[in-house]
């Protein structure tokens, strides 16, 4: 994130600053095609080859300040993939852990009713249930068997 801000501001530098060129030493602005030192037009009185060196040195200006902005976007396309992957890696670590809550869910409600058909048995053989008592084991396990049903639906 730092290094995107400095990338941005010196694009933003170059940009403010993509007129002036300096030039053995010398500061020229380029406003469209006329060469101006220190507010005064010397587009006339510099030479080809010296027109030609401020521009080539304006174009290459240029040139360094679309390459920063290009840089730019590919950082920031590159964050913008990267937010997607950690949005997508915690969309999937979410439906895991669901996936897992509803597993163990599943297992636990099977185990008591497995467990609670058993005990009912055991104490069938024993005799030890009256017809009342018979009724609620039988409702319990029914209730067991009914969330072991709910949540092998939420797997």
């Amino acid at each position: 994130m730092r290094f995107l801000l400095i990338v941005l501001f010196l694009g933003f530098g170059f940009v403010v600053n993509a007129q002036d060129v300096n030039v053995k030493g010398e500061a020229y602005e380029i406003k469209k095609d006329r060469i101006f030192k220190a507010d005064l037009d010397v587009t006339d009185t510099l030479s080809e080859e010296e027109k030609q060196q401020i521009r080539g040195a304006f174009d290459e200006k240029m040139l360094k300040v679309k390459e920063a902005e290009e840089t730019q976007k590919r950082i920031e396309k590159a964050e913008k993939k990267q937010k997607s992957a950690e949005k997508k890696q915690k969309k999937a670590e979410k439906e895991l852990k669901k996936s897992q809550k509803a597993q163990s869910n599943f297992d636990k409600s099977t185990k008591k009713h497995k467990d609670a058909i058993s005990k009912y048995e055991k104490l069938k053989k024993k005799g030890k249930l009256s017809p009342v008592d018979e009724e609620k084991w039988i409702e319990k396990i029914e209730k067991y068997k009914e969330a072991a049903a709910k949540a092998k639906k939420k797997l």
